[in-house]
């Protein structure tokens, strides 16, 4: 187990997450920084069991993202960004799917239908 509070692991996360946007483009930083603040404060009085959910899906994205950035090296980089599978999309709550929407409409300034 490890020797940290779950607070400092919290922050740890938080705040490598926060380094890991500064390696995308400013819009996209932006938004992530803005989406990251909402989930970590409205997940701050969660329940245990949530909270390991929530640590986890954070840290698997801090990971992801850091392979796509090529951390590594710049020859590890891969394409910002992931599909999402019908698996995937069946586990989502009817408010986390609005929240996808919502945030698909701010990345790519347009709503459904809408053509550019």
């Amino acid at each position: 187990m490890s020797h940290y509070s779950h607070v400092q692991r919290v922050r740890k996360l938080y705040k490598t997450i926060l380094k890991l946007h500064r390696g995308l483009p400013e819009a996209m930083q932006t938004l992530g920084n803005n989406y990251l603040r909402d989930e970590f404060r409205r997940h701050k009085t969660c329940g245990s069991t949530e909270a390991n959910v929530f640590m986890h899906e954070w840290a698997d994205y801090a990971i992801g993202l850091a392979e796509q950035l090529g951390l590594r090296g710049p020859l590890t980089a891969k394409p910002l960004g992931k599909d999402l599978n019908a698996d995937d999309l069946d586990k989502l709550r009817d408010e986390q799917v609005y929240q996808l929407y919502e945030l698909m409409i701010a990345a790519t300034g347009k709503q459904e239908g809408e053509k550019r």
